[in-house]
């Protein structure tokens, strides 16, 4: 399970990789406002068009996403008591440590991406242009909510409604937030593979001995 694990998270980062190159090289045209420069152009700008601009969908998604937050929040404070009664790191579940880990790798991946800007948003957010690949409220929401549904699966027996509540609002958050047209497709697409390697590779730190 680890080594299959392991290596499915390798496979989907390696994929994750090769798809942020291939945004930075491929049919790169200026199409964005402001007459920013987008990758697979001819795409990303039809998807656009076909989809349009709800922003009340976008402004909706951000306050729902306050939720992957207060569950990553939850779970620092699991932790943080696990700690102080057991009074060792080690003696922490080993979900909730693989849980930090993967967040702190979420949290690292968003200040790179903030940095070093891959796409701009096809829509100026109160005026100013803003950084959109990978999408982040994709990337939190579908990285969050399955691992920590997982996290507390292993400790109950009616799993199937925590699974269905968790990837079903993953999902459905996901599909708003392309909706709303302030993402490029390759931006929707580059966080959902970024988010199964964190998930695969959460599934390979619970797995080890």
């Amino acid at each position: 399970m680890k080594k299959k694990s392991l290596f499915h998270g390798l496979a989907w980062l390696t994929a994750f990789a090769i798809w942020t190159v291939l945004v930075c090289l491929i049919d790169v045209q200026p199409i964005g406002p402001m007459e920013s420069t987008v990758g697979f152009a001819t795409l990303n700008g039809a998807v656009h068009k076909l989809i349009g601009e709800k922003l009340f969908l976008y402004y909706l998604t951000d306050w729902l996403s306050l939720i992957p937050v207060a569950v990553m929040a939850g779970a620092a404070l699991v932790g943080a008591v696990q700690l102080i009664r057991r009074r060792s790191l080690l003696s922490v579940d080993r979900g909730i440590l693989a849980l930090g880990a993967i967040y702190g790798a979420l949290a690292v991946f968003y200040v790179l991406f903030e940095a070093v800007p891959i796409n701009c948003r096809p829509v100026l957010i109160e005026g100013a242009l803003e950084a959109s690949y990978p999408s982040s409220t994709t990337l939190l929401v579908l990285c969050v909510m399955p691992t920590a549904a997982m996290y507390v699966c292993s400790r109950i027996r009616e799993k199937r409604l925590v699974y269905w509540l968790s990837w079903g609002f993953a999902v459905a958050m996901v599909l708003m937030r392309l909706m709303s047209g302030v993402h490029w497709f390759t931006d929707i697409v580059g966080g959902v593979l970024l988010s199964a390697a964190l998930i695969e590779l959460y599934r390979a730190i619970c797995s080890l001995n």
